[in-house]
């Protein structure tokens, strides 16, 4: 794909300067590098983990004259080591090769708005987010709506993006966050009036705002972040890029620009090369297996602790917790919900991170337990309708098929609903225990207070009478914990505790 940029020239000097029987004519090549959703430390993986991104930055950076390294979020949180230092060792290491341009995703602001400004404070990137403000309406003390990079006689400007749902999906406070799309059609007619040649905006979004921002054509290059998966597009407009999570590949924009001046008119053209990169094929760079030996090193000492057997397989893929019933959901809601006595739990798929399967006969550690649950949170009990538990319900199941956070995991519950029938409008029956649910009558949940705040959609649970003090309240990875270690031997089962039917 080529692009042709035509601006005419301002001033008698740019002018005087050509001879009007001659063209000048330069090329630059400019290469965009792209990381995002990277959470583990990964040096003793055959490919990923920040160190072998960081390999590939060094390269890129060795081999080609111009590179913008980017990071497009998600990557303080979370983590088994997050869990204990709220994304600490996550800045150490990205500041041993620290991005040109961060952009924060909704990971960022999972330990809240002081954590969050912490974090940042210290990472040693430019930090850019345009429809991010603080509180007060201002911008975040060192962050930017825009960066502008000259290359010779090349301007190429970017916009970050935050993630618009970060106060569904995360904790930001009081911070301000607007969405993406009017944000990116203003800031990019606004590069565009300062000269700028190419618009790259790096955006933490979802599908269907990446749809929305690739088809207003407001960008030259899209590089985003969130969905975990491997994108490349280009639909002769704009190109738009999202590597892998957790740096299993990152992608390469290799751009050949020629600016060529003639008599009173600039022309700009460019032609893009599309690189995926497979980070298996880069060594782990020394300094970052030291780094991360030494922190791995201080996680086993704390973490190597057996707390029970699982006597069946257990199954925590992402695409089981977030769009069925899964085993490891069953055995984290009854872990809750014998922790604080309660009628039911309920508790979003998405909290459940480790996106493995464990055999029959595995024994459970503090480690599996905690890389299942990493973000930190507390199990509430809370005075609920039964009208509330099918609010709750209806939104936990409005996006199914399609693999999301909000889906839940039960326990107590017995659930069938209908796919087919409009989102909100799916619970079919609902059991608790082996009675029918009674809209008007009151039960008391288990859950955890990222729900309780209306995290995930989760609104109807907003305000509800809390049995257990945020001061009482237990982290759910030690509620779990406790839980098999009380059992000894788990046996979670797919038993039909949510079912799709008429």
């Amino acid at each position: 794909m080529k692009h042709l940029l035509k601006t005419a020239l301002a001033g008698s000097t740019a002018l005087l300067a050509l001879s009007s029987a001659q063209a000048l004519a330069e090329d630059v090549d400019i290469t965009l590098l792209l990381v995002s959703d990277i959470y583990e430390m990964g040096a003793d993986w055959d490919r990923g983990g920040f160190s072998r991104a960081a390999a590939v930055a060094r390269a890129e950076k060795e081999a080609h004259e111009n590179v913008l390294y980017f990071h497009a979020g998600d990557t303080i949180s979370p983590s088994l080591f997050s869990g204990f230092d709220q994304g600490e060792h996550v800045i150490d290491l990205l500041n041993m090769e620290p991005p040109d341009v961060f952009v924060p995703g909704n990971h960022e602001y999972d330990f809240g708005e002081a954590i969050f400004k912490e974090r940042m404070g210290a990472l040693n990137s430019t930090k850019l987010a345009a429809n991010l403000r603080d509180s007060d309406g201002s911008e975040i003390t060192g962050f930017a709506d825009t960066a502008i990079y000259e290359f010779g006689p090349v301007k190429l400007g970017v916009i970050g993006l935050t993630a618009e749902d970060s106060p569904v999906k995360s904790s930001p406070g009081d911070l301000q966050i607007t969405a993406a799309l009017p944000t990116l059609e203003a800031q990019a007619s606004a590069l565009r009036d300062q000269g700028v040649d190419i618009v790259v905006a790096v955006t933490h979004s979802t599908v269907a705002v990446d749809a929305d921002l690739i088809a207003s054509g407001a960008a030259d290059y899209i590089l985003s972040g969130d969905d975990h998966f491997l994108q490349v597009i280009d639909n002769g407009v704009t190109g738009f890029v999202e590597p892998t999570s957790d740096a299993m590949n990152l992608v390469a924009i290799d751009l050949t620009v020629t600016v060529e001046v003639e008599e009173d008119e600039r022309d700009v053209e460019w032609h893009a090369n599309y690189r995926v990169i497979d980070t298996a094929d880069y060594a782990v760079p020394e300094d970052y297996a030291t780094k991360v030996a030494d922190l791995q090193s201080e996680l086993d000492r704390e973490l190597d602790v057996p707390v029970g057997t699982v006597t069946t397989p257990l199954d925590s893929r992402r695409s089981s917790v977030r769009t069925m019933e899964a085993t490891m959901g069953n055995l984290v809601a009854d872990g809750m919900r014998h922790a604080v006595d309660a009628d039911v739990a309920i508790t979003n798929g998405g909290g459940i991170r480790a996106d493995r399967e464990y055999e029959a006969g595995h024994e459970l550690t503090r480690k599996d337990v905690l890389s299942e649950l990493p973000f930190g949170n507390l199990t509430l009990k809370l005075e609920v309708t039964g009208a509330d538990i099918v609010a709750a319900l209806e939104n936990g199941l409005q996006s199914f098929p399609d693999a999301t956070g909000r889906f839940p995991q039960v326990s107590g519950l017995t659930v069938v609903f209908n796919p087919d029938k409009p989102a909100g409008e799916r619970v079919v029956s609902v059991k608790v225990g082996d009675a029918d649910l009674d809209p008007n009558a009151t039960y008391s949940l288990a859950t955890n207070d990222y729900m309780a705040r209306g995290g995930d959609g989760y609104t109807m649970f907003v305000g509800k009478p809390n049995l257990i003090t945020l001061t009482d309240a237990k982290l759910m990875a030690n509620d779990v914990m406790a839980y098999v270690r009380q059992m000894g031997e788990v046996a979670p089962t797919v038993e039909g505790r949510i079912t799709t039917g008429m």
